[in-house]
């Protein structure tokens, strides 16, 4: 059995009635509550997202970091 969620309201669904809850804007989990699909219509705050390009970033300068000491320690053949 299937969930279609969103805001304070939960619908219980099947996979036949997933896609027109998923066109209304629902959020699909399924019975342990994990997310099995997100509506097309969902968006992402600019503070989840600001934090997350900013992580992105600083991984990316530590991946850049990593490579460059790699280099140092390897011969090149």
């Amino acid at each position: 059995m299937l969930k279609a969620v969103k805001g304070n309201k939960v619908y219980k669904t099947d996979e036949a009635g997933k896609k027109n809850y998923l066109a209304q804007g629902f959020d699909i989990y399924d019975d342990k509550g994990k997310v099995v699909e997100k509506s097309p219509q969902s968006t992402v705050s600019y503070e989840a997202y600001s934090k997350l390009e900013a992580e992105n970033k600083a991984l990316k300068a530590e991946i850049k970091k990593l490579k460059d000491q790699v280099k140092e320690h390897v011969p090149e053949t």
